[in-house]
């Protein structure tokens, strides 16, 4: 993934999409909605959602379907941070100290308030990022499954939990989890909702505060996702924004965090994990991905491609997990090609505040620039263009077509770089052992896709890709969906885990309570020391024949 955006929209640049209608010509623009982002972000909501927000400054975001500004925003200083943090411990005693499942009926209620108001957030999303209806769908999708996991299993993953003593009956222990105190999180601008308020939901049902740094370009909501919660119940105090640029606003928010959670890319994460070991507190760093896709030469060809098509273009491929090398076997790969190519070119591109078009804008001028220099780059080597290959100011000022290349080789910058965009690599591989290596060949470990009508060699094949996740006969959304399971990064591609246990029991301090009744762990009942030794190499040879722990 990559940092948040630099440079800023160009105001004013509106597209011209005249006559334009689903489904004329490739790649036709979608027609556009009813609703305006005049409509949409209203002063009115713009004060509401901004009303908490600690920030002496101003600043704006942009919309990137044209690059017209949305809103102006409250900009924090290093002062407004440390404000921020001061508001959060003040409140986060209190919370901690109500009860879990009053805590996790918060998010229950959450849950219900998301799913009844969608239709608010899917216009911010897709006004603060371009993507596509069905692409900021997926958001509300995650955040609700997030929610409602946590606010079912909370109590048991926090819940007292006994083990077995160093001397069996004489030794009672019990694992308790306190929260850690004030979670700092960094949140990207491509998915702003499930990587923003989903990564927060676990924190604050373990009892933690939260101060967050969403990025400005993308802060109404987040800003929306913190309205909710606080009807849901939420004490506003335990939850703060603070608004700024990254190089400036990020690094306060790291020094004063008892926790850190970022998602951005792997050079920024090395600094942001740096700043938290000078700390000697904790931090979970999702990173870059250069995912891999194997189409194994049993694998449905129509299947495959459709599944490429949402793996590779979904948010026009700005998602962490997205496929950016397809890997497909040789036996099959003329089939696939066709049949990929030709869903891809169909693709309908499109600004609407509705449901119709199949993928949408960039986020900004800079991912816009990395796209086409890759593209370009490779073309000028010897790479093919087989769909795609072009920018499409006529939609949009940062739209660009979703693209395939042929014949990419190192050391093309899209070979091996994540280029975060709608732009996929086709490579052909002979066997299995070949695909594995391929596929492995990378400091990157995020996600991958395997692709096989037969699931028991799917599984087998996954099972030796060293990335976090792997989806057989799918590519992303399988693995990221199942929620009570780990996800994150090997390699290069991160530290810690969202999801599951792991997700929640990184933001709790775990605390032995050891409690030794009648018998000392030392010398007792007359025993001198030569005694007591023996007694405990008998002990222990005991414990070891009743296969006690």
């Amino acid at each position: 993934m990559t940092d948040s955006q630099a440079t800023a929209p160009t105001p004013g640049a509106t597209p011209d999409t005249t006559g334009a209608t689903v489904g004329t010509n490739p790649l036709a623009p979608a027609p556009a909605g009813a609703r305006t982002a005049a409509d949409v972000v209203t002063p009115e909501l713009v004060a509401q959602l901004t009303r908490d927000v600690v920030g002496s400054g101003r600043t704006a975001n942009h919309t990137p379907f044209t690059g017209e500004k949305l809103a102006d925003l409250p900009e924090s200083t290093p002062a407004d941070v440390e404000e921020a943090f001061a508001r959060a411990r003040a409140a986060q005693p209190v919370w901690a100290a109500t009860p879990v499942r009053q805590r996790a009926a918060v998010l229950l209620r959450f849950h219900d308030l998301v799913l009844a108001r969608q239709a608010e957030v899917l216009d911010l999303i897709q006004l603060e990022t371009g993507k596509a209806r069905l692409h900021a769908h997926e958001e509300v999708q995650a955040v609700a499954v997030a929610a409602r996991h946590y606010g079912r299993k909370a109590p048991s993953y926090l819940r007292p939990k006994g083990h077995t003593g160093a001397v069996p009956t004489l030794t009672k222990v019990t694992e308790l989890r306190h929260p850690r105190g004030v979670i700092g999180q960094i949140a990207p601008w491509n998915y702003p909702l499930e990587l923003s308020v989903g990564d927060a939901l676990p924190a604050f049902v373990a009892g933690n505060a939260v101060v967050m740094k969403p990025d400005t370009e993308t802060a109404l909501t987040a800003l929306w996702a913190r309205d909710l919660l606080i009807e849901a119940g939420l004490p506003a105090g335990v939850f703060q924004v603070v608004l700024g640029d990254g190089p400036v606003v990020g690094p306060e928010v790291v020094k004063r965090a008892d926790y850190v959670s970022f998602t951005g890319s792997t050079r920024t994460g090395r600094e942001v994990a740096q700043g938290a070991a000078a700390r000697l507190v904790g931090a979970s760093l999702e990173l870059g991905g250069k995912n891999a896709m194997l189409v194994l030469h049993d694998a449905d060809i129509e299947k495959a491609a459709a599944g490429a098509v949402r793996g590779c273009f979904s948010t026009a491929g700005q998602l962490c997990i997205s496929i950016e090398r397809l890997y497909v076997h040789e036996s099959v790969a003329d089939a696939f090609v066709e049949r990929f190519t030709a869903r891809t070119k169909a693709m309908r591109l499109g600004t609407s505040l509705a449901y119709g078009a199949d993928m949408g804008s960039l986020a900004g001028a800079r991912q816009l620039e990395v796209v086409a220099r890759h593209v370009e780059e490779a073309v000028k080597q010897g790479a093919k263009v087989l769909a795609g290959g072009m920018a499409r100011p006529d939609v949009g000022p940062y739209f660009y077509e979703p693209t395939i290349l042929d014949g990419v080789e190192a050391p093309m910058a899209v070979c091996t770089e994540e280029t975060f965009g709608p732009v996929v690599s086709i490579y052909r591989f002979k066997d299995e052992d070949e695909a594995v290596e391929l596929a492995n060949s990378t400091p990157y470990g995020l996600n991958s896709s395997v692709w096989t009508k037969d699931g028991r060699r799917g599984r087998r094949i996954a099972a030796r890709l060293r990335s976090g996740t792997v989806n057989v006969n799918e590519g992303y959304a399988s693995a990221y969906g199942s929620v009570q399971s780990p996800m994150g990064g090997m390699k290069d591609s991160g530290l810690g885990r969202r999801h599951g246990s792991e997700g929640i029991l990184k933001y709790t301090e775990p605390q032995t309570v050891a409690h030794q009744r009648i018998m000392p762990m030392a010398p007792a009942f007359g025993m001198d020391d030569e005694k007591y030794a023996a007694f405990m190499s008998r002990s222990l040879r005991v414990m070891k024949a009743l296969r006690l722990r």
